[in-house]
């Protein structure tokens, strides 16, 4: 099992940056990648960006020059650096840990607004 918590999450003007951040905890180890999901009001939830252990990112492509995924391995901490924020990147932010046996896990999720 793993458990994620985020943080980071709260109200920005358009233009502004925010950095969210998402603790693992658990059975830190069998986790092969970490990853951001949103949910827009009255859509799916879609991935945003995604980094494995050896450090290969892949973001969406409407977030691709804006947003920056890292993670810290020895911390099981992934943060997602959010810049030049819109109005239509409000949504909840999910973090969501995928283990090598394909076992995926997500967080609580923490809401992002984008004030126009």
């Amino acid at each position: 099992q793993v458990q994620l918590v985020e943080s980071g999450g709260g109200l920005v003007q358009a233009g502004g940056s925010l950095r969210l951040s998402c603790v693992a905890s658990g059975s830190t180890t069998s986790i092969n990648t970490m990853a951001w999901y949103r949910r827009a009001p009255g859509k799916q939830r879609d991935l945003v960006a995604s980094v494995t252990r050896a450090g290969t990112t892949n973001y969406a492509d409407s977030v691709k020059g804006r947003f920056t995924i890292s993670g810290v391995n020895a911390k099981n901490t992934v943060y997602l650096q959010m810049n030049s924020l819109k109005p239509e990147d409000t949504a909840v932010y999910y973090c969501n840990a995928l283990t090598y046996r394909s076992s995926s896990y997500f967080g609580q999720g923490t809401q992002v607004t984008v004030s126009s």
